[in-house]
Parts: structure tokens; C-alpha cells; sequence
């Protein structure tokens, strides 16, 4: 990578917001909106320094016209601006911040910002071939959720599906993954209760109720491995994926500031954290939740890094029979991953989930006086991503 070094001054999230739970009113772009606004207001960065806008978003479908248009435009950044939007599955929030890094390393930007967004609530179903007109019978509809988000596009094969196989070629149990999904609620719970979510999380007002949503709706503070481990198999009959350990559908945003050293001064002036490095790996796509197992050790030896000297990890989460996998390949105990919770409990709207897991690992970093984070995840299709960010 460029010498050039790149930083992110202010990280910010919505609270996440259960499926057709808090946020549900609003689309994706107005709750991205109000979370820029209030982290360019809170750092007092100067919009106009802002030279592109890089937004994820999976569920495009009824949206309108470039969504990362209309958060940028929503928050107050001058329409001169330009704005992209980012589709890399459950990669994009964090592929929109590697593009916001590169963006700046070459040399094209001096400020960008960065993010995901998604409304699981609001994806809708939509009918082919209407063009034509049906000329005869019923007509089929289909859920855009499931089949732009949640399903193998090359043989349509369910996430959870593909959850099982890895469980089964990873020999992670049922009993592993409910271990680690009731450990996933009871360490966001003790994060909340702690005030830990308070300093990146956004309230967020919501029409025609009387206060803003600042409440994350998916984890349950009560959870237990009793009850996890009494739920009913959610696909085959006898697998060991559950509604219990997998992540959440559900609502939100969240964003970084990412600026150059040029930059700093009007883009809140002093940083959180520089990026140090970023990588990408593949497989063959129902294998995509052994993939940020390559990515975490590729970022790694970008960076310099010996992957145990890692201070903390943000693992996306999506099941956790992936990162039951991936912990087992990297030789990593779980102490030090997702130690404020990860999506099983938070939630995981698709294309606002790689900014939240950087948005989260940055501020669990500054609450532990951490140096080195790695975040990193799986993603529809076979790729994962991964990024190494160091505390200054």
C-alpha cells in the first residue's frame, strides 16, 4: 500500500433496529442521513472539505437513485459532491471505507466519507416478467430480501444452508454455537448496561413517535445456553443452525470520517485511529464463511502485523458456526473477538454491517486503551474483507 497515511477521525452507528421492530418506518437512506449528520455535526467537519462519498447497500431495489446521494444530500454535504454507492454484500460498509482509503492514498481526496446502510424492514417483493403481462394463472412473488441478500445467487441455496455445511466440514457443534451465541448477547448486554454503545451510537428520530430510537432491539439481556440450546433446527431437520445462532435480520447505519494528514484539520482534527491496512480473499461461493479466515491472515501480513499480537477482533457474525470456523482455523481462542457483542446479538443489516463492525471495533479499542484491531467479514458470493486499523 501507498505510504501515504490515512485516518478516521469520527465513527458513528444508529442503534440496530429488529426486523419490522423501531427503524422500520424509515428507508435506508434517511437513517444513514441522520447518522452523518450528527457525527459531522459532533466533530464539527466542514462538508465542503468532503471530496466523495462512498456508501454500501445491498437492498437497492425501491430505494431510488443512488442511494449514497441521498444520505450524503440528507446530511447536509453540498451537492457538488460526488457519491457512490457500494454493493459488496455483507462486505460493503467496509469495501465503502477501503474505497475511501484508496481514494485518499491516491491522492484524489483529501476527506471522504464512508459507510453502510440497509432496511431489511423495507426490501420488498417484487413479480418478473410484468413487462409482458401475465397471460395466464398465477404470478409468483419474490422476496427481494432473500434473494439479493440472504441466498447463493448460483444455485439459490439459503445462508443457513451453507452455515450448516460449514459446521459440518469445520466440526463445530451445536453446543459450540450456542455457547457462543448466548456469550454474544450476555457481552452486548453488559456493553450497554455499561454505557459502552453510548459514545457511537446515534439516536435517531423516527416519524410521528415522540422520541428519538436509541435502543439496539436484537440482543436479549436474559439470554441463556438453556434456552438456545432448546430451540428447533432452522433448516435441515436435524442441523445445528437455529434462530438462536444466527445473526438478526434487521435496520441501521453507520459511518466513518476518513481524511488524509492534509486533511485532519477539517475533518475534526484529531484522530481515532489510522488504517493500516486492507485485503480481500475468495473461494468458491458456499464456501464464502471459510473466506475471512484468508482475509484476516492476509490484512495481517499487509499491516506487519503477527495475527496474536492483535489486540482485538470484529468478526461480521453472520452465523456462528462461521466464526466458531474461523476462530478454530486462526488459532484464536475468542477472548479478544467481538468482546462487545457481535451480530448474532446486535443484529446484521446486510449492507451497513461493515461499518458497524469497524464502528464498533474502533470505539471498543479506545474504551481498552487498545493498539492494533482487525475487522473482517464473510460475504455473499464466496469473497470476505478485512481491515487493520491501529489506535494513535
Amino acid at each position: 500500500m501507498s505510504k501515504a497515511q490515512t485516518y478516521i477521525t469520527a465513527a458513528k452507528r444508529s442503534p440496530i433496529g429488529r426486523f419490522l421492530g423501531g427503524l422500520s418506518k424509515l428507508p435506508a437512506p434517511a437513517i444513514g442521513a441522520q447518522v452523518v449528520k450528527a457525527m459531522l455535526d459532533e466533530v464539527r467537519a466542514d462538508r465542503a472539505a468532503i471530496g466523495e462519498v462512498y456508501i454500501g447497500q445491498v437492498l437497492q431495489c425501491g430505494v431510488g437513485q443512488n442511494p449514497a446521494r441521498q444520505v450524503a444530500l440528507g446530511a447536509g454535504i453540498p451537492d457538488t459532491i460526488s457519491c457512490t454507492t457500494v454493493n459488496k454484500v455483507c462486505g460493503s460498509g467496509l469495501q465503502a471505507v477501503m474505497q475511501a482509503d484508496l481514494a485518499i492514498r491516491a491522492g484524489e481526496a483529501d476527506v471522504v466519507l464512508a459507510g453502510g446502510i440497509e432496511s431489511m424492514s423495507q426490501a420488498p417483493y417484487f413479480v418478473r416478467g410484468m413487462r409482458t403481462g401475465n397471460k395466464f394463472g398465477n404470478v409468483e412473488l419474490v422476496d427481494g430480501m432473500l434473494y439479493d441478500g440472504l441466498s447463493n445467487v448460483y444455485d439459490n441455496t439459503v445462508m443457513g444452508v451453507l452455515a450448516e455445511e460449514t459446521a459440518a466440514r469445520a466440526g463445530i457443534t451445536r453446543k459450540m454455537q450456542d455457547e457462543w451465541a448466548c456469550q454474544s448477547h450476555q457481552r452486548a448486554a453488559k456493553a450497554d448496561q455499561a454505557g459502552l454503545f453510548a459514545a457511537e451510537r446515534v439516536p435517531i428520530e423516527v416519524p410521528r413517535e415522540k422520541a428519538p430510537f436509541n435502543t439496539d432491539e436484537t440482543y436479549r439481556a436474559d439470554a441463556n445456553y438453556d434456552a438456545l440450546a432448546a430451540l428447533k433446527p432452522a433448516f435441515s431437520k436435524d442441523g445445528p443452525v437455529t434462530a438462536g445462532n444466527a445473526s438478526a435480520i434487521s435496520d441501521g447505519a453507520a459511518a466513518v470520517l476518513v481524511c488524509s494528514e492534509k486533511g485532519l484539520a477539517r475533518a475534526g482534527g484529531k484522530p481515532m485511529a489510522r488504517i493500516v491496512a486492507h485485503a480481500t480473499a475468495g473461494g468458491p461461493p458456499r464456501e464464502l464463511f471459510f473466506a475471512p479466515i484468508a482475509a484476516v491472515k492476509t490484512v495481517c501480513a499487509k499491516a506487519g502485523w503477527d495475527l496474536h499480537a492483535v489486540d482485538l477482533f470484529e468478526l461480521n457474525e453472520a452465523f456462528a458456526a462461521q466464526v466458531c470456523a474461523n476462530l478454530k482455523a486462526l488459532e484464536l481462542g475468542g477472548e479478544n473477538v467481538n468482546v462487545h457483542g457481535g451480530a448474532i446479538a446486535l443484529g446484521h443489516p446486510i449492507g451497513a454491517s461493515g461499518a458497524r463492525v469497524l464502528v464498533t471495533l474502533l470505539h471498543a479499542m479506545k474504551s481498552r486503551g487498545a493498539k492494533k484491531g482487525v475487522a473482517a467479514l464473510c460475504l455473499g458470493g464466496g469473497n470476505a474483507v478485512a481491515m487493520a486499523v491501529e489506535a494513535v
